[in-house]
Formats: structure tokens, C-alpha cells, sequence
């Protein structure tokens, strides 16, 4: 199981949709760090529902969760993911 460590600025973007986006963006970033595996992640690749980064962004994953995208990183051994922005699609695709 991995930890979910918030940036900053994800509190104030989770503040922008409704209790029910809120609630399913929370509930999924929740799932992501109980269940994430290698079996896991190539299931969400497969799915269109994760994509790795590349460029500056390398090593980095985006997670499609409806209208938003999560911007996170694994990160060594610790078991830990970085939730570094949560956005609307329209945004964070700019």
C-alpha cells in the first residue's frame, strides 16, 4: 500500500468541483494507493485510465479520473505517491 502525500495546491483544486467529483477523486487516489502494483498499473495503461509522462515530465504518471487528471510519482521503495496537481482536463491539458 502507498501513502498519498498532497501538494499544496491539489487542496485548492479539489476545492473547484462538487462534493460528489470531490468525493470520487478521493475515493479513486484511495483505491490507486491500496491496489497499485506492477499487475496494476499495466491494467490502467492498458485501460487508457493511466499514462506515463515523458519530457520534463518524465517519470511521472497522469491518472484519468473523469473531467480531472492527477499528475503523480512513485517514488523508490518507500511506497509512496505524490499527488503533485489535480486539475480539470481543460486545464492541466494547456
Amino acid at each position: 500500500m502507498y501513502e498519498l502525500l498532497f501538494d499544496q495546491a491539489v487542496e485548492n483544486d479539489l476545492s473547484i468541483p462538487s462534493r460528489e467529483e470531490q468525493r470520487f477523486i478521493l475515493a479513486s487516489l484511495e483505491r490507486l494507493s491500496r491496489f497499485y502494483s506492477e499487475s496494476y498499473e499495466r491494467e490502467l495503461l492498458k485501460a487508457g485510465i493511466l499514462r506515463r509522462l515523458d519530457g520534463e515530465w518524465e517519470g511521472f504518471y497522469r491518472l484519468r479520473l473523469r473531467t480531472f487528471r492527477a499528475i503523480f510519482k512513485k517514488q523508490d521503495d518507500a511506497l509512496i505517491i505524490f499527488v503533485v496537481r489535480s486539475r480539470l482536463r481543460s486545464d492541466i491539458e494547456r
